[in-house]
């Protein structure tokens, strides 16, 4: 499910989080699916399961997953991803402007958002 990258320069619980995101947006773990406990994943990735633990802090306050006292981690995007939104579209504005000093055109970025959009609504159908 999860794999690091021992090269990656990063730490290792933001590959973590890194890795549930993509596998939470991408639909491969949906709502209200139950992930590896902390004990879990630090066994499974044999790592310190504090570093676990940080992953899975992060992930709740960005509103990627929730915890149910006693029963562990799920799948959940709640209003706590509304702080997240913020940061997406900033660092979005920044890739348009590099996109833009580097020539690329405005219908080509277009046809990308729309590609994505027309995928997207092909899940929804």
């Amino acid at each position: 499910m999860i794999y690091l990258n021992p090269t990656d320069s990063r730490p290792i619980y933001e590959q973590i989080c890194e890795k549930f995101r993509e596998l939470i947006i991408g639909g491969y773990i949906t709502e209200n699916d139950k992930i590896p406990s902390v004990r879990e994943l630090a066994s499974s990735l044999s790592i310190n399961p504090n570093t676990i633990q940080k992953a899975y802090k992060l992930l709740e306050i960005e509103g990627y997953i929730y915890s149910k006292p006693a029963k562990g981690y799920f799948v959940g995007v709640t209003k706590r991803s509304e702080q997240r939104l913020p940061v997406l579209l900033k660092q979005f504005e920044e890739t348009l402007e590099e996109l833009e000093f580097l020539g690329c055109e405005k219908e080509e970025l277009l046809k990308i958002i729309d590609k994505k959009y027309l995928k997207g609504s092909a899940k929804n159908d």
